[in-house]
Order: structure tokens, then C-alpha cells, then sequence
């Protein structure tokens, strides 16, 4: 790995030069036309085996081994987020309102730098090597749709790796664990429709915003009664609405929220709970209900076996990771193939700003160590 990091080092203008331009312009899921027109001229001078796009905007690159080794992935994330940037950085967002505050310049980067590292040595190559750039994973998952057109067949991976920009972690630190590493999450809509009638009036009607009333609470309960506790679990209604006038009975009641676990089991479970309790107010208040997930993302679960390669190439530079309550799309690549997601640390002295904020920035030297340690989870030959 030593050999490995001092070589890597050697492409760190290379990954501040692709950062710097990809984070000027930053664009939406499925959306990412001037970030695919980029990475697609880079990674054509490396000259993959095969390069084409997936799910509209997303790519994959195949430099292709000997053959005598495994198929080996490795993933990025593309889209940007709506935020207007506040850095003052002489490369900040030419977009108004979007802005790279998560960190995908950086994944992009470190890919690209990965796949000039993989031309240069190719002719040392065992493993197959794929290489994803995937849109949209901070809005409907594009993780999915890129598996659901092919990207993991043909060659079909074996194993696949993910990396985070992570301001809590040390720079030149690399943090994973086996196991949850970062929650399951739905989000979802719980929607009550009753029969409004006028307040004078009530009997004639099936009042909405009661049965919600009631729904919150037996929702709470349901997660403290319903989960092992010990086994985490959270449930966050964090938006209402209902009603039309203050002396009618409201006809229609939605409620917004998430779930997030750290198990896949345990969210299934929990649902069904959800769904019961739905229909125990449908029973009480003469309401129906709908119960809709905008958005679901499995639990991201690093490999026992893989996690134990990573931390033996990491060494010094490895940390152990704490489970996390935020989500990740790549979780939906893990449950076809075995994989390990990391966060590669950039916190330093100036850079200190939480992910998805305006101010958020990192040193490309944080890089290195994510570009190291995808290099050496690739097999050479002697």
C-alpha cells in the first residue's frame, strides 16, 4: 500500500484539476448533461474496453484484465444540490442555485483520476475493472435504475466499493466498519380522507384531522412498542396539512415524513405496523387512507469479508466508523453484490463545514487516500 499511496500521490494536481472543473458546474439528477459530456471526453483518452451511458446521464467504463482475477467495481455519484454556494472560491458554481455541496465533484474526480491510474497500468491488470458514475443519488436513487439497465452485467460484478467525502473525519483518514454503516430510509406520505361536513354539524361527517390527531400518536407508540429496542429505529412526521375553513370538518389529511433503520428486516416489519395502524383508524373514524413511499433507499451493509481487505489496506490511515442515521443509494448495488462503502476524511483546519451546506469545501489532497485505497483493491500481475 505504500507503494500504491506514494504513486498515487503523484495524481493530485489531476484530481484538483477535475474537482475544480466539475464543481463549476454542478447540475440535478438526471439532469447532469454538462458533467456526462465532461467525464465522457476524460475517460475516452484513457481508453476504457468498453464505455457507454446508463440511466440517461450516467456512465460506465470496463478496462478489461487478463482474466484471471475477479470483476471489481467501484461507484461515484453525480448530481448536485439545490443550494446557492457561499465558498468566495475562485472555481465556485457557474449555476445559480446549485451547487456541489456533498462532495460528488470530488467522488467524480477521484473515479476519473482512477481510470487514467488504470490505463497506465493496464497491461499489469488481473481483475476486470468497472467503473460507475451514477446520476441522481441525492433525489429518486439512480443507483436502481443503472442496475435495472445492465450496469453490473457484462461483465458481471463481483464486488463493488463506494466512497464519501466526510468533513467529520481527518483528513488522510479513512473510516468504514462491517456491517450498518448508514440507515435505511423511507420517505413517505400518510394520506386520511374523510368527509367534511359543517362543524356545527359533525355527526355528518368523518372528521380528517382527528384521525390524524390520533395517527401521530399511535405512530410514536407503535415504534417504542412495536421495534427490539435494541434495535434502532426513528420515525419523523415533519410536515401536515389538512382542512380548508376553520368551521368545516376536514375532508382530507396528509401527513410527510421518513423512517430510518439500520435494518432491512427491522423497516419491513415496521411498515407493516404503519399499515396496520392505518386501518385500526380507518376502523375508528370511518376514514380511508393511503400510505405512499416517494422514496426508498435499503440499508447500506459493508461486507464482513471485503470490510476486513479495506482495513488491512488502509493501515494507519484506517478509522472505525460509527453507524450513521443518513442514507445512501448505494446500499441498492449491496444488496446484488457484496460491497464496502467508506468515508474518506477532509476535515483540516479550513475545511470544517457540515455536508450540504453553502460554505462546504474540501483540499483535493483528501483524496489521495480514496484513490490509493481503490488501487489497491485491484490484483496485478508480478
Amino acid at each position: 500500500m505504500k507503494t500504491i499511496e506514494r504513486e498515487a500521490a503523484d495524481y493530485e494536481s489531476c484530481l484538483r484539476a477535475h474537482r475544480r472543473a466539475l464543481h463549476r458546474i454542478p447540475e440535478a439528477g438526471y439532469q447532469e448533461y454538462k458533467t456526462h459530456e465532461y467525464l465522457m471526453e476524460h475517460l475516452a483518452k484513457t481508453c476504457p474496453d468498453d464505455l457507454r451511458t446508463f440511466a440517461q446521464t450516467g456512465i460506465r467504463a470496463v478496462f478489461r484484465g487478463n482474466g484471471q482475477g475477479r470483476v471489481v467495481a467501484f461507484r461515484s455519484d453525480m448530481d448536485a444540490l439545490p443550494v446557492t454556494e457561499e465558498t468566495g472560491c475562485s472555481f465556485a458554481s457557474g449555476h445559480a442555485g446549485f451547487m456541489h455541496a456533498c462532495g460528488h465533484d470530488g467522488h467524480m474526480a477521484n473515479l476519473l483520476a482512477f481510470a487514467q491510474w488504470l490505463c497506465a497500468h493496464r497491461n499489469r491488470l488481473a481483475d476486470d475493472v468497472v467503473l460507475l458514475f451514477q446520476p441522481a443519488e441525492e433525489t429518486t436513487g439512480g443507483a436502481k435504475r443503472m442496475i435495472d439497465e445492465g450496469a453490473l452485467e457484462n461483465p458481471h460484478v463481483d464486488v463493488i466499493y463506494g466512497m464519501h467525502m466526510m468533513p467529520d473525519v481527518p483528513k488522510g483518514k479513512v473510516a468504514a466498519c462491517a456491517g450498518p454503516l448508514m440507515a435505511q430510509t423511507c420517505e413517505m406520505d400518510l394520506i386520511i380522507n374523510g368527509q367534511a361536513a359543517h362543524g356545527a354539524t359533525p355527526h355528518l361527517g368523518h372528521d380528517a384531522v382527528s384521525a390524524m390527531a390520533h395517527l401521530l400518536t399511535l405512530l410514536q407508540t407503535t415504534v417504542a412498542r412495536c421495534v427490539d429496542p435494541c434495535q434502532s429505529a426513528l420515525l419523523t412526521i415533519g410536515r401536515v396539512e389538512a382542512g380548508e375553513q376553520r368551521n368545516i370538518l376536514a375532508g382530507h389529511a396528509r401527513m410527510e415524513g421518513i423512517v430510518r433503520t439500520f435494518s432491512n428486516d427491522v423497516y419491513e416489519a415496521l411498515e407493516g405496523h404503519i399499515r396496520r395502524d392505518l386501518k385500526a383508524v380507518e376502523a375508528a373514524f370511518g376514514v380511508s387512507t393511503e400510505f405512499i413511499r416517494r422514496v426508498y433507499y435499503p440499508c447500506v451493509q459493508n461486507d464482513p469479508v471485503e470490510f476486513e481487505r479495506v482495513r488491512a489496506l488502509l493501515g494507519e490511515r484506517f478509522v472505525q466508523a460509527k453507524p450513521r442515521m443518513v442514507a445512501e443509494d448505494f446500499s441498492y448495488y449491496q444488496l446484488q453484490v457484496p460491497g464496502v462503502f467508506v468515508f474518506c476524511g477532509c476535515m483540516d483546519e479550513r475545511c470544517r463545514s457540515p455536508l450540504h451546506a453553502a460554505t462546504f469545501d474540501f483540499d483535493e489532497a483528501a483524496l489521495v487516500p480514496g484513490l490509493a485505497l481503490f488501487a489497491g483493491l485491484v490484483s496485478y500481475t508480478d
